[in-house]
């Protein structure tokens, strides 16, 4: 048998009259986003005095009876699948889960099946109660396929706006923190800084991102070096060269495409293993020992980590914070610049 809609009769109050009938439900209806809300109307699914109304923008009256019937959640329509996940955290509202590098998170041209969209639909089943009307996972913020760690992952709507909205003003609040690990080339001068550049795609390579002085979105990184690897050595010209690489950490104030990437490029640093924004640097990589190279062979990504996140629970308001280890491949990599 079929899920019947929900059906909710509201009477209009004097102090909401005047009010435009979109704005009056969303105000009813805390879990509903207002678009979704604003769709449903335009769909036949609000009535007033036994009439049909499909104009959001109408206005409200006190003493008005309002019917308002909210369809069931149509099924996903990627397919669930039984991917194994890292969940370290979850509730009726959302669950924060330790991304492997590899994963892609959305299905996408040439990414239809093997997604943490289609694991979390498998994971979550009957649990995720409709966003945007369709029972699929709220992805609020992104990892690249190839960055590994920590994301929170919406199984209401309501939690999806809520969260949407902290990581879309960027945690000035406070209870918001997104901290990163990168193993990046060279050594940072001074050690801890603000990278400030707006990013945008490059016009030559639009597949690529980059610092850009018109049309880009601002981009603001805070890094801090955390430790060096390799020994400062002389050079022919009497001159100190500084370590080889150094373990960085990135807080993000904004939440740019390949953000930490090209800001850390964009300084002279590119991540160790980037074959887009630090394609420059293999030679740096063909100078070091055997032990080494391989195991920047090995990790074959970016060697970057979302390690720690921190965020207010949209229904509680209690502060989360969760931590990720460096992944074995990152460690692995470590472990042979420790030895240079």
């Amino acid at each position: 048998m079929s899920e019947k809609p929900e059906q909710h009769h509201f009477r209009v109050g004097d102090g909401q009259a005047g009010e435009r009938l979109d704005r009056y439900l969303a105000q009813q209806l805390p879990q509903m986003s207002r678009s979704r809300v604003k769709a449903l109307i335009k769909e036949g699914h609000a009535r007033l005095a036994g009439r049909t109304i499909e104009e959001p923008n109408s206005r409200v009256k006190s003493g008005d009876e309002i019917e308002f019937a909210i369809p069931p959640a149509e099924p996903a329509i990627p397919k669930g699948e039984p991917i194994p996940l890292t969940i370290l955290f979850e509730d009726d509202a959302l669950l924060v889960l330790d991304k492997p590098a590899g994963l892609v998170v959305h299905p996408a041209a040439g990414n239809w099946t093997g997604t943490l969209v289609n694991a979390l639909i498998a994971h979550c089943g009957d649990s995720l109660s409709g966003i945007g009307g369709v029972k699929r996972p709220g992805i609020v913020h992104r990892l690249d396929k190839a960055t590994s760690g920590l994301m929170v992952v919406a199984k209401t709507d309501q939690a999806h706006q809520a969260l949407a909205r902290a990581f879309a003003e960027k945690g000035r609040r406070g209870d918001l923190e997104r901290r990163y690990l990168a193993l990046v080339w060279g050594a940072q001068s001074p050690p801890k800084g603000i990278i400030r550049g707006a990013i945008g795609r490059k016009t030559e390579q639009r597949q690529k991102m980059a610092v850009v002085e018109r049309g880009g979105k601002p981009a603001v990184t805070h890094y801090r070096m955390l430790e060096t690897f390799g020994v400062k050595q002389p050079t022919s010209d009497g001159q100190q060269q500084g370590p080889v690489a150094s373990m960085v950490e990135c807080l993000l104030e904004t939440g740019r495409t390949h953000q930490i990437r090209v800001h850390m490029a964009h300084i002279g640093h590119p991540l160790i293993g980037d074959a887009v924004y630090g394609a420059g640097f293999k030679s740096k990589a063909a100078a070091l020992p055997e032990a080494a190279q391989r195991a920047i062979g090995e990790l074959g990504r970016q060697a970057l980590h979302a390690g720690e996140l921190s965020f207010a629970h949209p229904v509680s308001g209690e502060i989360l914070r969760f931590e990720s280890p460096l992944p074995a491949d990152m460690e692995r990599v470590v472990a042979e610049l420790k030895a240079l």
